[in-house]
């Protein structure tokens, strides 16, 4: 999906109703790993709160996340397959995530550095922020 104001639209939450999206959602990083390590379900058309992540190798799926914490501001630049070039942001070097993993069991994690990078980009899409 590159349809800029599909993509600007913040998503609605998952529900159990929606574990096909997850799958696809899995299927579709999983198919794009030569170029992505993270997506979020806007990004295959889907408006609904989840996201899927490379976690060194496994990709790692989060239903409805939350970043309840975050630390250690940091500038960077990012890409995004739904976008050329590249783009400035501020993420945070340590985050806390509260979601709900593929078997609906409720996760509360931390996270650092690359991995916490992409899923705060993969945040920003749920909420409409394209980076």
């Amino acid at each position: 999906m590159k349809d800029i104001i599909f993509l600007g639209q913040k998503s609605e939450p998952a529900t159990k109703a929606d574990q096909q999206v997850v799958t696809d959602l899995l299927d579709t990083l999983k198919a794009n790993r030569a170029g992505c390590v993270g997506m979020a379900a806007n990004m295959i058309g889907v408006k609904k709160r989840i996201i899927a992540v490379n976690m060194g190798g496994v990709n790692v799926a989060m239903i409805n996340p939350v970043i309840t914490k975050k630390k250690g501001a940091y500038k960077t630049e990012e890409s995004c397959l739904s976008l050329s070039g590249v783009r400035s942001t501020t993420r945070y070097q340590d985050i806390e995530v509260e979601f709900w993993d593929a078997e609906w069991k409720k996760q509360k994690q931390k996270y650092s550095g690359w991995i916490a990078q992409i899923i705060q980009h993969e945040c920003d899409h749920l909420d409409g922020i394209v980076i």
